[in-house]
């Protein structure tokens, strides 16, 4: 498990550097110039030359990409171009919204998806199965901002049991913030539900047709015992994989919910840096996503071995 954890370990950090440095030239090619747009385009050129400098932007791209990726490495991600602030703090302020909006959509896929996984295992190629397959095509089929809208109108408009947008902030009290996530998190959560049912119930049905299951159900042990008992454990690694990406994709692709339900979190803030050419705050966020991302496959990696046993002497 060591020299497991070393190699995954020295994995992912390579992983980082190489994510680092094509995130840093996708943002240098991309046109506009920052401080043309702040300055707007009725400035004359010694007056955006002078921001350059300000901003370091004439600096040889080779230097500006090592003061980045050392600010990065100390958490000092610079400061906005935008905002005039640093931008640690406009993260820390946003990701107070996307983590438990990110969290809580997960826990909501999780409990809707694998009561429905093992229901349509259990009864494959009958009616329940059908139905409930189909109901997780429709899910993976459409796309997440229409559920929004429909929640929205459903819930918000016509039924008035919550707001249909915005975020008072937590200091508004937890229930009254909570009930503004409420709605982005279904939203979130009604597709990736839909694929991990799907993964759940081919991983249960392959488990399912093992020997040692038959096994198992020629000792006498209950049908539902075996299912939940053993055969769930042993098909819970290609689930807890498609978990860890879309705990990844709930953190960092959020951009559409978070603007439709006005939501201050990082999805929104990348939206508006990048409309507004703010160099430093997308790149600094893009990376931190891409730790994220990083450190979650690895959780999951590891967990593998806790999940199944026989995994750890292989490792």
């Amino acid at each position: 498990m060591t020299a497991y954890l070393l190699k995954r370990l020295i994995i992912a950090a390579l992983t980082l550097v190489l994510a680092s440095i094509v995130v840093f030239a996708v943002m240098e090619i991309l046109p506009g110039d920052p401080a043309r747009l702040m300055l707007g385009m009725n400035a004359s050129a010694d007056q955006v030359e002078v921001l350059r400098d300000q901003m370091g932007l004439n600096a040889p791209l080779v230097l500006r990409y090592l003061h980045w990726a050392a600010g990065l490495l100390s958490l000092d991600f610079g400061r906005s171009y935008t905002y005039s602030v640093p931008v640690i703090d406009l993260v820390r302020e946003r990701v107070g919204v996307s983590l438990p909006l990110a969290l809580i959509a997960l826990t909501l896929s999780t409990i809707i998806a694998i009561p429905v996984g093992v229901f349509s295992a259990s009864r494959q190629g009958r009616a329940g199965d059908t139905l409930a397959m189909g109901a997780a095509q429709l899910g993976v089929a459409v796309p997440n901002f229409w559920f929004a809208l429909m929640l929205i109108y459903l819930f918000a408009v016509w039924l008035h049991l919550v707001p249909a947008g915005g975020f008072p902030g937590w200091s508004a009290g937890i229930w009254t913030a909570l009930k503004s996530l409420l709605l982005p998190a279904v939203a979130l959560a009604l597709p990736q539900a839909a694929i991990l049912a799907r993964v759940a119930r081919s991983a249960l049905i392959e488990v399912l047709n093992e020997d040692y299951i038959r096994t198992a159900r020629a000792k006498g042990l209950p049908y539902r015992a075996v299912l939940w008992r053993h055969a769930l454990r042993n098909a819970m690694i290609p689930v807890l994989t498609i978990l860890g990406l879309q705990f990844a994709f709930l953190l960092a692709g959020t951009i559409i919910i978070e603007n439709v339900f006005y939501l201050p979190g990082l999805g929104r803030l990348i939206f508006q840096a990048i409309t507004q050419r703010d160099l430093i705050v997308v790149e600094s966020i893009v990376m931190l996503l891409v730790a994220a991302v990083i450190l979650i496959n690895l959780l999951v990696d590891f967990s593998y071995a806790i999940v199944d046993p026989r995994l750890r002497g292989r490792q």
